[in-house]
């Protein structure tokens, strides 16, 4: 396989591995195609003729259907659409690989009825796997609901020749007896870092307040935004200059829990979201913290650029590409002593582990602030190992990951 055919597969592109599909492609490492949706494939023409498409059999977005079964009836109308596509192309040319978003490209239908090894990418088994937070939890329906979506994603890692998911965090949410069907790579970025000043030798709050900022692509328990709200209503007490505080991301957004549904149930509609029920909470954060909402990717890098220091109190979640974005940028970072950011951050290298505790954290935001030169340390350093998350250099490892799976599936059939 010195030159293999893989195809990637998701219902949006280019979504999850569409950079990696193209990358492979251009480098000459691998002849690669993209199947995705009519919308996404017509609006993505210009990308090559590698984006193909397929049809799901009826819609995949609708809201209807039994809700309890809606994600596998989903993905199997992306399933079947996805099978009859790869028939197609199999008949044009023999295919070694085929990728697998786990629910927007489901690949259970493809098991046997395809030649080809399959790659299914999980990023974690279910809500209930990954957690949620207490004050805010899942009524029975969705617990139940959240039990068959994990029934599908067993039923790939049983079943694929290969699995991926994007942390060792995610992968111990797995049952141990299917981890060894497991392996963690997460996927590549193309992020150019934007030039950071060098740092006074001490805080200009004349020229520019000490900027403390918050950046996820929503504003949501899981990513700890409450955390941070509660530190800035504590920090804006103290006596002294006052800092800047940014918080980057969605309000009102899809996320990891289930906040948003107890807002709407608490205040009947008067409260918008999450953020908005934090800000009645804490009116100080509510008078300073600043917003910018949806930005154009190269102003959004710029303005990460001018944050001194960044609150990361992630709660749940197992791979955290804005975590990802501030460290290549740069940027200095608090985060918790456990979970995904404890994969790419060693304390006092790149960054600071934290135990969960208000007064442990206000107690570093403090000593960085006022030590302009160990968040310079900890940035540069922060580059450096976000290095390895590029494009160049997760390329080869997917390979050797998805050869893998191929000798995985050869091994296999030969058993009979």
């Amino acid at each position: 396989m010195s030159r293999p055919v893989i195809v990637f597969a998701g219902a949006v592109y280019p979504g999850q591995f569409g950079r990696l599909c193209d990358y492979l492609r251009e480098a000459g490492l691998a002849e690669t195609y993209f199947l995705t949706t009519p919308g996404h494939r017509a609006r993505n023409r210009d990308r090559g003729a590698h984006v193909l498409e397929f049809r799901p059999d009826g819609p995949i977005t609708d809201g209807t259907g039994y809700y309890y079964a809606a994600k596998p009836e989903r993905s199997a109308r992306i399933g079947r659409g996805l099978l009859e596509a790869l028939r197609t192309l199999q008949a044009q040319r023999p295919i070694d690989v085929v990728v697998a978003h786990s629910l927007w490209g489901a690949p259970h239908f493809l098991y046997g009825e395809i030649d080809a090894a399959i790659v299914s990418y999980i990023e974690f088994p279910s809500y209930r796997a990954h957690g949620w937070d207490p004050a805010y939890p899942p009524d029975a329906a969705q617990r139940m609901a959240d039990r068959n979506t994990e029934m599908l994603h067993f039923h790939q890692a049983l079943n694929s020749d290969l699995v991926l998911c994007p942390s060792h965090h995610a992968k111990r949410m797995f049952p141990e007896a299917l981890q060894g069907r497991i392996e963690v790579q997460m996927e590549g970025f193309e992020i150019e870092p934007v030039p950071r000043a060098e740092p006074a030798a001490a805080p200009e709050p004349a020229v520019r307040p000490f900027t403390i900022g918050f950046a996820a692509r929503d504003l949501s328990s899981a990513k700890g935004f409450d955390i941070y709200m509660r530190l800035a209503e504590r920090i804006a007490a103290e006596a002294g200059p006052v800092p800047r505080f940014v918080a980057f991301g969605g309000a009102g957004v899809a996320t990891y829990g289930y906040e948003e549904q107890w807002v709407a149930r608490e205040y009947g509609g008067a409260v918008a979201s999450f953020r908005d029920h934090l800000l009645r909470l804490h009116p100080r954060a509510a008078a300073l913290v600043e917003f910018p909402g949806p930005l154009p990717y190269a102003d959004f890098a710029r303005a990460l650029g001018q944050v001194d220091l960044f609150l990361y109190p992630l709660r749940h979640g197992v791979a955290n590409w804005g975590l990802v974005e501030i460290l290549a940028r740069g940027g200095c970072v608090i985060a918790p002593d456990r979970g995904y950011a404890a994969e790419l951050i060693l304390d006092d290298v790149n960054g600071r582990l934290l135990p969960d505790g208000d007064e442990a954290w206000l107690q570093e935001i403090r000593a960085l602030r006022a030590d302009p030169a160990r968040r310079l340390r900890y940035g540069r350093a922060a580059q450096v190992l976000a290095r390895e998350f590029r494009l160049e250099a997760v390329a080869p490892r997917y390979l050797r990951l998805f050869r893998q799976a191929v000798e995985r599936r050869r091994a296999r059939l030969a058993q009979g």
